[in-house]
């Protein structure tokens, strides 16, 4: 037989614990309102953002951030980035990629930060690393740069490490070549304290490659002024 006054005593239990639930719910919605990332609209053609990867700050035009999610001041993961060659310069947003009209990507430099990941620096792993993977002895070419390809079956493979005899440290880059209608591409890395940056251009900027290290340096200089 069902007690008396058991049903009334539920109902009031459950009323008192939904109270209680709406009044949590009450103190942490605004919390958590306020440490929820918000999304604020950033004209493109506003001032270069501060963005802090791997605890190092870089001065970026928001125009040049290719990802919409990182354009935004504040500490990130990493961020993507493309500019324009040899004006490294933003691509205008006022003109929109169509599929009748794609960027040439024969004239875009595209850059990449990432905090480090305590892998050895560019320059030692031309002395300690790739000398474990590479297929021939090095050759100074007439245009003063030293080309090296890798061995078959190592991590490398299919690509070429091309640097500057006199100053590797400073121009340094492994390069695939031309497959079909792929164009080859060059990486070129840099250590700029705790974030690595990646560089990616066209092969065939090679034939003019002083300007293409110039370019570099002056990006570099762009995205971490001094004292910056």
């Amino acid at each position: 037989m069902e007690r008396r006054g058991a049903r009334p005593r539920l109902h009031s239990r459950t009323a008192a614990l939904a109270l209680i639930a709406s009044g949590v719910l009450l103190t942490v919605t605004p919390i958590a309102y306020m440490l929820w990332p918000q999304a604020v609209p950033l004209s493109l053609d506003a001032p270069s953002l501060p963005i802090m990867v791997g605890g190092m700050t870089f001065n970026v035009p928001p125009a040049a951030v290719r990802i919409a999610v990182q354009r935004r001041a504040g500490a990130q993961p990493r961020i993507d980035l493309v500019f324009l060659w040899p004006s490294l310069t933003p691509p205008d947003p006022a003109v929109k990629a169509t599929p009748a009209a794609a960027p040439n990507l024969s004239e875009r430099l595209f850059v990449t930060v990432v905090a480090s990941d305590g892998t050895l620096p560019p320059a030692e792993r031309l002395k300690v690393i790739y000398p474990r993977y590479l297929a021939t002895n090095a050759t100074l070419q007439p245009d003063g740069l030293t080309r090296r390809g890798f061995r078959a079956g190592t991590p490398y493979q299919g690509e070429e490490l091309i640097y500057d005899a006199d100053r590797p440290e400073r121009f340094l880059l492994r390069c695939t070549h031309k497959i079909g209608i792929t164009p080859g591409m060059c990486l070129h890395e840099r250590r700029i304290g705790t974030a690595d940056v990646t560089v990616r251009f066209p092969r065939d900027w090679l034939a003019d490659w002083p300007a293409v290290a110039d370019g570099i340096d002056r990006l570099m200089t762009m995205l971490r002024p001094a004292g910056g």
